[in-house]
């Protein structure tokens, strides 16, 4: 069991990393103005399988300024940031949830 716990722990750490860097043309993902997050026209990502990739695509799609992946099992912080988007996914590395803050 606590071999599952480091290969999730440590997929998310590389995720995390991946997903804020630029994309394979060089180019950074674009940002709200504000770099507000908005969630509402990424929810059919949901079922998606969570990569570096993905990552990318979301914070591109939301506007938002960073990702947080938050693994299967993991306490996150409840403090609220309007530039961050929060992944959740399980232990297939599937999207369950998509939200800002």
């Amino acid at each position: 069991m606590k071999t599952i716990a480091i290969l999730g722990t440590g997929a998310a750490m590389l995720l995390a990393g991946c997903a804020t860097a630029a994309d394979g043309n060089g180019e950074l993902p674009v940002r709200g103005p504000d770099g507000e997050c908005d969630a509402s026209g990424v929810q059919d990502h949901i079922g998606h399988r969570a990569s570096a990739e993905a990552g990318q695509t979301l914070l591109r799609l939301t506007g938002a300024r960073t990702l947080r992946w938050v693994p299967p099992r993991t306490a996150v912080t409840m403090d609220f940031r309007p530039d961050r988007l929060t992944v959740s996914y399980d232990d297939n590395m599937m999207i369950e949830r998509i939200s800002c803050g």
